[in-house]
């Protein structure tokens, strides 16, 4: 279509609008004859986020926009695209139109509008199961990212939210809840709705218990969105079991693994959520105690980690590994020597220790200065 037929395709899609957006095209078609493209662009924006223009938004992009699409912000240019690809009939016309837009964008002076382009097709290749190719677009769309000293958060949160939804895809728990987290850093949480707080609620849940690598749970604990668990008598337990898992309560956990066996997904790695509940015993023990006193015999840790004997060497030394303590292990005396213990976010439970640990340590401070000052009450004096 020419640009002189223009104002006849308006027309035409005015009439067709529903009766609370027909002023807005009407503004489209004296904005059009004025060239004010960057105005032009806002009012498409506010028209394309009306869900009653949802039908009429794939024609508008490809008759009308297209038109102007070189004189507007290609950023804006292509988040226009992306709400008229919601219309697309299947994810393969949807995968083919979005090709043309990053095809499009892909200038040197509109990288960042081709990355978010480039993050979307690698959604839709995502929801056709085309793992690999997903992971090549999101790969290189990282290398560009990287190159820029600033970008939109809208642009970080598309990448991180697709490259979250390919790691699980794939299982890999770990790499999903930091990718997941940086995504949430990226929005408000509450522009999601409640469904999809819970959603990405019990999704990092998950992933944060199952994981191999990650056995500080603080960033998930401290975050809001773990709030959406609150509300869904169903889901609830599992905010339970993070903060039982947090402060090494094995009742706790015993009480909750119910709700573990009754979960597929837990349930298959239900071995390796005891081996880490042991671990935060561990760890929690040790915390509790004061820095000049965590030299612990193995009896002192089977007693608080419920582990029979002959595991805890490799208990501890496993800890070592994983760089959750710090320490050496007197194997013949059967002894461990903890120097360190890695952080963790405290509950009140936790906190009033610490409480009465500082209570403990200002008295026995008083008491030795009351000491020193009646030993050496002469030296004092002199």
């Amino acid at each position: 279509m020419s640009a002189d037929s223009i104002p006849d395709f308006l027309a035409q899609q005015r009439d067709e609008a529903p009766e609370e957006l027909q002023h807005l095209i009407l503004g489209f078609e004296d904005l059009w004859e004025r060239k004010l493209w960057h105005q032009l662009t806002n009012v498409v924006g506010e028209f394309f986020s009306h869900p009653g223009s949802a039908p009429q938004r794939l024609d508008f992009y490809k008759v009308f926009i297209l038109k102007f699409a070189d004189k507007i912000n290609q950023l804006k240019l292509v988040d226009l695209a992306l709400k008229a690809a919601t219309e697309c009939d299947d994810d393969d016309e949807r995968l083919e139109f979005l090709q043309g837009v990053a095809k499009k964008v892909d200038h040197p002076n509109s990288q960042d509008a081709f990355v978010y382009a480039s993050v979307a097709v690698a959604r839709v290749k995502l929801d056709l199961e085309d793992l690999d190719g997903a992971r090549k677009d999101l790969e290189s769309a990282e290398r560009i990212l990287d190159t820029f000293d600033s970008v939109e958060k809208i642009i970080h949160a598309a990448f991180y939210d697709a490259n979250a939804t390919y790691y699980q895809r794939k299982m890999d728990f770990a790499a999903y809840y930091r990718n997941a987290l940086l995504y949430l850093a990226c929005i408000d949480i509450n522009s999601l709705t409640q469904a999809e707080s819970h959603a990405r609620a019990h999704h990092l849940s998950i992933a944060a218990l199952l994981s191999d690598s990650i056995y500080n749970f603080g960033e998930l604990l401290l975050h809001p969105i773990l709030d959406a668990l609150k509300t869904n008598k169903q889901h609830a337990w599992l905010r339970d079991l993070l903060f039982a898992f947090n402060r090494g309560d094995l009742a706790a956990f015993d009480v909750l693994y119910g709700n573990i066996t009754n979960t597929p997904l837990l349930n298959a790695h239900a071995n390796h959520l005891r081996q880490k509940i042991y671990l935060a015993a561990l760890t929690e023990a040790i915390f509790r105690r004061p820095p000049h006193d965590r030299a612990m015999t193995f009896a002192d840790i089977a007693s608080e980690t419920k582990v029979r004997p002959d595991e805890i060497e490799h208990l501890i030394m496993r800890a070592l590994s994983l760089g959750l303590l710090r320490g050496t292990i007197d194997q013949v005396d059967e002894v461990a020597h903890i120097t360190w213990v890695q952080p963790k976010v405290l509950d009140m439970k936790q906190i009033e220790n610490m409480r009465q640990r500082l209570l403990d340590w200002d008295s026995s401070v008083n008491q030795l200065g009351n000491w020193i000052e009646t030993a050496g009450g002469d030296v004092w004096a002199a």
